[in-house]
């Protein structure tokens, strides 16, 4: 049998620890990243077949981070690991184009399970929230401030909450401090906030960190 490649990015050194033990007789785990920049690069140089990705990672979340992976390597299915019970939270993972959604606290005994079906083809879906998912994926979504925001803006927003200055956030998207500025400047016209506090609290209400 053909064992699968797998990344796994969470920025726990305990839990990827505990991830790479549960799978090392089933899977290859290729990787272990513990943000969503190094999950980018990982991905783009060892084309896995599964990424198992946290959706709270530093520096690029794991649902924008998932939104570029299958731009690139549609392909690779996406693994999806939280520990928010959220359904529209869920719903949102799997619009952005993930086979598989598990909350930590059962990842033990689902995750293994996870990745035997989402190689197969299929989705899985923890038990734990698949009501209410299937709820939130049924109704129309209501537009939202978010909805706005570009993939670029959405990265912008994630680093200036994460408390990174204008010049940290530009060496880490390659682009100058002014730039950034411009870009902060904009998004905050756009979703009619007028401090970077504001923006934080939009952020964390809109899961971006």
């Amino acid at each position: 049998m053909i064992r699968p490649r797998v990344i796994l990015a969470d920025d726990h050194t305990l839990l990827l620890d505990a991830f790479r033990k549960l799978l090392m007789d089933e899977c290859e785990v290729v990787a272990a990243v513990s943000d969503g920049r190094a999950l980018l690069e990982a991905t783009a140089t060892l084309r896995p077949d599964v990424v198992v990705v946290d959706i709270a990672m530093p520096l690029l979340n794991g649902i924008d981070a998932a939104r570029q992976i299958k731009q690139t390597l549609p392909d690779t299915r996406i693994i999806f690991l939280t520990m928010n019970e959220d359904p529209e939270l869920a719903a949102e993972a799997f619009r952005a184009g993930g086979s598989g959604y598990i909350l930590k606290r059962s990842a033990g005994s689902e995750l293994l399970t996870a990745i035997r079906e989402v190689t197969a083809g299929r989705f899985y879906m923890t038990p734990l929230v698949t009501e209410g998912v299937l709820g939130s994926m049924l109704q129309p979504r209501p537009p939202g401030r978010g909805d706005q925001l570009t993939a670029r803006q959405r990265e912008i927003v994630q680093l200036v909450a994460e408390g990174h200055s204008l010049k940290e956030v530009g060496t880490i998207l390659n682009i100058s401090p002014r730039t950034v500025a411009f870009h902060k400047s904009r998004i905050m016209d756009q979703l009619h906030i007028s401090s970077t506090a504001e923006l934080i609290q939009y952020a964390v209400a809109h899961h971006i960190v």
